[in-house]
Formats: structure tokens, sequence, C-alpha cells
């Protein structure tokens, strides 16, 4: 329920859905890669897992792309990737959870940050939340400047924008898409 703000109750701002118990269901973006063994595979095993998760509903996946490393660690195979659209009422402390276990059922290791990995599934959005804990930052703090995170999700969503940077398509504009190529000959099965 919304009040105008010349209605006596306007100081209370009560959400009618949230009082009813339910919770609102809202976009979420993850971004997977793989640069070790079946990289396709893994891509798909994690779409896979993440369409079999409860009140999380795959919508889009978006084409692969192989890209370049980025980062600390260079010297490494290069990466598939690729963005997976859903939709969803569950907590974003939740949906991280998910993505970790999803990881980590494919021997994900992070002894080497940025280096080599099976499977990676990061949460990139929910919604438009904003959050910073030490546990979890939506938006994904550095999305903006991964290209392999922008051109497969501008594919499946041009009008995306990442809360607190922006349309999606002048961020990848601005970043080009230098290491980023996108394999047609390669696809995910929703």
């Amino acid at each position: 329920m919304s009040y105008t703000d010349d209605h006596p109750n306007a100081h209370l701002d009560l959400d009618v859905d949230t009082l009813a118990g339910m919770v609102p269901i809202r976009p979420v973006v993850f971004s997977i890669g793989s640069n070790l063994g079946d990289r396709l595979g893994y891509l798909q095993a994690a779409v896979d897992a993440l369409n079999t998760t409860p009140t999380l509903n795959v919508v889009d996946v978006s084409p692969v792309y192989e890209t370049d490393p980025v980062g600390r660690v260079l010297d490494q195979p290069q990466f598939l990737n690729a963005v997976v659209r859903a939709e969803s009422t569950l907590a974003s402390l939740v949906l991280l959870e998910r993505a970790q276990a999803v990881e980590n059922a494919y021997r994900r290791t992070r002894e080497v940050p940025g280096g080599p990995r099976t499977l990676d599934v990061d949460l990139i959005v929910v919604g438009e939340r904003v959050k910073n804990t030490p546990l979890l930052t939506l938006p994904h703090p550095r999305a903006h400047e991964r290209a392999f995170v922008l051109a497969p999700w501008l594919d499946i969503d041009p009008s995306a924008v990442l809360p607190l940077r922006g349309a999606v398509g002048d961020l990848l504009a601005h970043l080009g898409r230098a290491g980023v190529r996108r394999r047609d000959d390669l696809a995910i099965e929703l």
C-alpha cells in the first residue's frame, strides 16, 4: 500500500506483498565460465543445476563466448563464458549459496584467486538490489569491467542496466570487445 504525501498516514511505507507473506519475483543474472576440462559441458551443467533450483526460473541463456583470461593469472587456458538470466523469489544470499554449491559440485577450487577453474558461477545482479557485506556485493563489483559478462548479457537483454553503473551497452562500448569472441558453433540448451 502506498500513500500520497497528503494522506494522514503518509509516514507509513507499507508493502502489502510483504505483509501478506509474499516475496517479489526479481530478475537475476549469473555469469558462468570454465577453462578446464569439458568447458562447454560444465557450462551446460551449471545451467541445468540453476534451472532445477526451486523458485529459480531460468528464462534465457546467452550465446557462448570464448575469452582471454583477465586478472592476475594470465598464463592459463581460454575460457568459455555465458550469461544466464533468471527470475526468483530467493534471497540474494541464498542465490549466492546456490551458485557456490553448483561450483563445488564440479570441483571448483579457490586456491589461486583468478586461476584456472572447472566452473565459475558469479551472481551479477538481483533486481536493482545494492548490497555490500563481507559475504556478498551486489551488483557484482567488477561486472562493469568485464566484457565477458557484458557482451553475452547484452545479447540476451539489449536494454540491460547494471545498477550503479548504467546501461550494459554503454559500458561495453566504453570497455570494448578485445579478447572476447562469440562462438556461434557452440550452444547451451535451456
